[in-house]
């Protein structure tokens, strides 16, 4: 099974250490998961409750509490240790703390927070996987942009990544696209730049024809299996429409900023099909004509050939999975997929199992919630579909607009629009837990004062400001950011590393988004509560390195996000 290791900031990790030290009882990965956040800083800034020792210590939490704290060193990183029924409270110099962690960001800068647990592993991400043949719609959004964001945390994690885009481009689907340029295709508009569109007309038309005449139904199975056979008119055919998808996909990819390994879809898998089949075969049993796996008693049977001996998408998912393992040596493999598919992906880990293949138990379905648009319910056979890069256009314009109003002399207007509207889309995204379903709304997408990527970016764009006014020092002496506000901002990017390390090991990137929020909006309390660079000479400097520190941090969770941060809005 495979196992994360957490990454603790310096000042965590200090106060781990000194427990393990002075207990001489508990590992160090033990206490890390005993030790608490409280819930007000009164009660300081990390707490280590005892009641779990009583019975093996067989004292009292209290005493045990009492006992630790007067065995743990006096460190200047500690104000303070107090005992409170049980627990061992520690409250942080944040001075002392800003002095050891503000050079570290400032020399790290987009490394700070990077761990060496991934160090000579892999982890093999499946993400995007948008059909060919049809238009990028806004179904497809949610997997994009959360593997692109899992791909560079587990970068960050120390892995090497395999960015895979699992293309739908093989299936009954093509029979039906098939069959509809045969019978109704307009040949030019179907190879020629932007005829996407048109190829979703002919999909959205059989599905309409076919209402009226079932019949159509069979005939899209039989160019199917001609396809499948390698028939060479319904290969050439397959492959225009593949090539000219793609070529329409990567326009959109490049817009977002978003790139992959390897585009190996579902077709890539064709000719290692075979030797799938040909290791199920002591498990396969033959049901109705076609051919089956049984599984257990809460789950369906997983179906291998249909009696027409056309494989399916499971199939090709198991293929998928051996290939993938025998190529990269993954040490996970990570499926961003809706949660719809979640018995899809048990069934085919769990074939996996049945082949003798341990490592599937590091294969995990990553699933997400649905993207709503108000009341309209998507659909791609009726025609219903919201194009992705449509949105991304609108949302472009919109910031346009917002600039013009707000700082019509703004450099590169063009440039920063792009990354502020698309950026807006993206983290309407991935600041909410990916499970959950998700609302559309324009107005709350763009607002620079609320919860949006937007607000986030501006606070990084605020931090350049006061730097390029102020400078940024070389040193200073840390110890004197002693108001709430700094000791706040110094508490919060210690804690950095780790979020980072949390975000992987629930693959959530709304951890990191959540983070960036708290991160701006503590900044900005700091903004309009103190001086910075025109402050006394020396605490200046010290602000203006804390500013410095503020900024790298913000940049740095906006690229784990997949989000540009322009210096200025």
């Amino acid at each position: 099974m495979f196992l994360l290791v957490q990454r603790m900031g310096i000042a965590k990790e200090s106060v781990v250490e000194a427990i393990e030290n002075a207990l001489a009882l508990l590992p160090a990965k033990e206490i890390e998961n005993l030790l608490e956040v409280p819930p007000s800083a009164d009660l300081g800034d990390y707490s280590f409750p005892c009641f779990t020792l009583a019975k093996k210590m067989r004292k009292a939490p209290a005493i045990i509490a009492k006992e630790l704290a007067e065995k743990i060193p006096q460190d200047d990183l500690f104000n303070r240790i107090e005992v409170v029924n049980g627990y061992v409270n520690f409250y942080l110099d944040k001075g002392h703390l800003a002095n050891k962690l503000l050079p570290k960001i400032k020399k790290e800068a987009m490394k700070y927070g990077q761990s060496d647990e991934g160090k000579s592993k892999s982890v093999v991400i499946d993400f995007s996987s948008p059909n060919i043949a049809k238009p990028f719609s806004v179904a497809h959004l949610r997997s994009t942009v959360i593997g692109h964001s899992l791909s560079r945390i587990w970068e960050h994690m120390g892995y090497k990544v395999e960015r895979i885009n699992h293309l739908g481009d093989w299936g009954t689907q093509f029979g039906k696209v098939i069959y509809a340029y045969k019978n109704w295709g307009d040949e030019p508009s179907s190879y020629s730049k932007g005829s996407i569109r048109h190829l979703l007309e002919l999909y959205v038309r059989f599905h309409k024809e076919a209402d009226q005449n079932p019949s159509l139904d069979d005939e899209a199975r039989l160019w199917f299996k001609r396809l499948e056979d390698g028939d060479k008119e319904a290969y050439v055919l397959w492959e225009q429409f593949r090539k000219t998808s793609l070529d329409s996909l990567v326009e959109v990819y490049e817009l977002m900023g978003i790139t992959f390994d390897h585009y190996t879809g579902e077709s890539f898998y064709n000719d290692k099909i075979p030797g799938a089949i040909e290791k199920l075969q002591p498990f396969m049993k033959e049901s109705e004509g076609a051919e089956i796996v049984e599984l257990s008693d809460d789950m369906p049977p997983f179906l291998v050939r249909k009696s027409d001996g056309a494989t399916l998408y499971g199939t090709r998912d198991l293929a998928a999975a051996i290939y993938r393992q025998e190529t990269y040596k993954f040490a996970k493999a990570l499926y961003v997929v809706g949660g719809e598919q979640a018995l899809h992906f048990k069934q085919v880990f769990a074939v996996l199992k049945k082949l003798g293949y341990d490592w599937a138990d590091n294969c995990e379905h990553v699933p997400f919630g649905l993207m709503r648009f108000g009341d309209m319910k998507l659909s791609t056979r009726q025609g219903n579909v919201i194009f992705l890069e449509d949105v991304l256009a609108k949302a472009i314009e919109l910031t346009k607009s917002i600039i013009e109003e707000k700082n019509p002399n703004l450099d590169n207007k063009e440039e920063v629009a792009r990354a502020v509207g698309v950026g807006a889309v993206m983290f309407n995204d991935l600041r909410n837990n990916r499970i959950k379903d998700i609302n559309f709304e324009w107005d709350e997408l763009l607002n620079f004062q609320g919860d949006t990527g937007p607000y986030v970016q501006y606070t990084h764009a605020r931090a350049c400001s006061l730097l390029q006014k102020g400078g940024v020092p070389e040193a200073a002496n840390l110890s004197l950011l002693q108001e709430e506000e700094e000791k706040v901002l110094v508490a919060s990017l210690e804690r950095f590393p780790e979020v980072v390390a949390q975000a992987a090991k629930g693959n959530e990137p709304s951890t990191v988004a959540r983070y960036s929020l708290g991160l701006a909006r503590d900044f900005n309390k700091f903004y309009q509560a103190h001086r910075i660079a025109d402050a006394e000479e020396e605490v200046a400097k010290a602000r203006l390195m804390l500013v410095d520190g503020v900024r790298q941090v913000i940049a740095l969770s906006l690229y784990l996000l997949g989000i540009e941060a322009p210096e200025k809005m």
